[in-house]
């Protein structure tokens, strides 16, 4: 582990400490616990706008046509 200090006012350090102690665990865990919690809820964004942009309807149906005439690969 990387240690790591930081400062905390003190009504939270004293809402942790009771947190800690309802949960049988010390402070450091429930930072470490709240700290996992935290990034593990920030994933990559998601596009939100598939389907919106204009282009051909049938690319699926005419891969072939659609490479040809973009000259891919050539």
């Amino acid at each position: 582990m990387k240690k790591t200090s930081l400062y905390l006012d003190p009504e939270v350090d004293s809402a942790l400490a009771r947190l800690a102690a309802t949960q049988g665990i010390t402070k450091a865990e429930a930072i470490r616990r709240a700290l996992a919690h935290a990034v593990s809820e920030t994933r990559r964004p998601r596009i939100s706008a598939i389907g919106v942009g204009r282009g051909p309807g049938d690319v699926a149906e005419a891969v072939d046509r659609h490479l040809a005439e973009t000259h891919f690969g050539a």
